[in-house]
């Protein structure tokens, strides 16, 4: 993780070592009592690892000196490192971190801040995976195409990173944590949810669940596994589109039966009656392709499928693609067609444009 102690330099190859940034407390817990130590020595890495940002295990004093040599011989604890950080005229930072693979990948920070200038919440906007396989067609990260999965660790460690930079800035920690940055967080299941186990880990960052929001393109069987699994994070389905055809066009996602929108809708229904969790859609208006008073209507027919609520956003351009912002005159009309129909809308707008930090605008340009 960012300013961390440096990782220890240990004998033997990199091939051999496990990197202890890719498990959570449970799996720590099982690594050490696989090799004859008990539990609770799982628990002191933990807390090194993710609670003190320790690195080096000849530092870990509290575990055997046999147990750290053996430590520095068999595992290692992988950090992403800064490699960029920039502030907009809005206060919203974005950060670039350079994985082990060579790779990088973006992370922003979001502040809230009311009329004395004060931050009444600071949001992490992670990333889960380097590019996108979605291939959306107004999405800077989409254009990528896909590249890489996160480890746990490394999605930590971005928020581990921007706590430290909120804390420097704003005087307080990180409150909220979006998965809306690089990358389709579905895709990355296991990852995702264990590095959630992490960051509400009271030893930990000890962040509540509830304030963190799982965003994806609407993978129906994976909605389902949250369900199941029981995250208490709250869900928000980018949806853009309230029709398959138009949807199909705009998000390839949408082109396949078991993700189309029927497939959702039933995919949601079971989520809202397993959970009894309101759903939040995200719907980016672009001129003339989804912002008509029609789509509107079409809009608040889904917000009726299940207990829910819709975050709209005004499109933030990007270079090459053949998207355009709507008018903000057609997004008022849109606001009160829905509020006739009874939908619940908020006007999301859109932070740190100026520094392509903005939705759909990382691309680690």
């Amino acid at each position: 993780m960012p300013n961390a102690n440096t990782a220890s330099h240990t004998v033997g190859t990199a091939e051999a070592r496990v990197d202890l940034k890719t498990m959570d407390r449970a799996a720590l817990r099982g690594f050490v009592t696989e090799r004859g130590a008990p539990p609770y020595r799982g628990d002191q890495l933990f807390n090194w690892i993710y609670g003190k940002g320790v690195s080096d295990f000849g530092r870990m004093s509290n575990l055997p000196k046999r147990m750290r040599r053996d430590l520095q011989r068999d595992a290692t604890v992988e950090d992403i490192e800064i490699v960029e950080q920039q502030q907009a005229a809005d206060q919203t930072v974005k950060a670039l971190f350079a994985l082990s693979s060579g790779r990088e990948a973006e992370t922003v920070l979001i502040p809230d801040i009311d009329e004395r200038g004060s931050a009444r919440r600071l949001t992490v906007c992670v990333s889960s995976e380097v590019g996108c396989a979605m291939g959306c067609e107004f999405c800077a990260t989409g254009q990528m195409g896909f590249r890489e999965n996160l480890t746990p660790g490394a999605i930590f460690d971005q928020v581990w990173h921007m706590n430290e930079v909120a804390q420097e800035h704003f005087g307080r920690p990180v409150s909220n944590i979006v998965f809306m940055g690089m990358g389709e967080p579905l895709l990355n299941y296991d990852a995702v949810l264990d590095s959630i186990s992490i960051l509400t880990d009271e030893d930990s960052l000890n962040l509540s669940a509830q304030k963190i929001t799982v965003s994806t393109v609407g993978l129906a069987r994976r909605i389902k596994d949250l369900a199941d699994d029981e995250l208490r994070t709250n869900l928000a389905v980018s949806l853009h589109a309230p029709d398959n055809e138009t949807r199909s066009r705009i998000m390839p996602v949408n082109e396949a039966e078991k993700t189309s929108l029927p497939a959702l809708k039933e995919a949601l229904q079971y989520y809202s009656r397993k959970t009894g969790r309101q759903i939040t859609y995200e719907y980016c208006l672009f001129k003339g392709v989804n912002d008509s008073e029609a789509d509107a209507r079409r809009l608040a027919e889904v917000t009726r499928w299940a207990p829910s609520k819709v975050n709209l956003l005004m499109y933030n351009p990007v270079d090459g693609l053949n998207f355009e912002r709507t008018s903000e005159a057609q997004l008022d009309r849109f606001v009160q067609v829905l509020v006739q129909e009874g939908a619940t809308v908020t006007v999301r707008r859109s932070r740190g444009q100026d520094i392509d930090a903005a939705c759909g605008q990382l691309a680690n340009e």
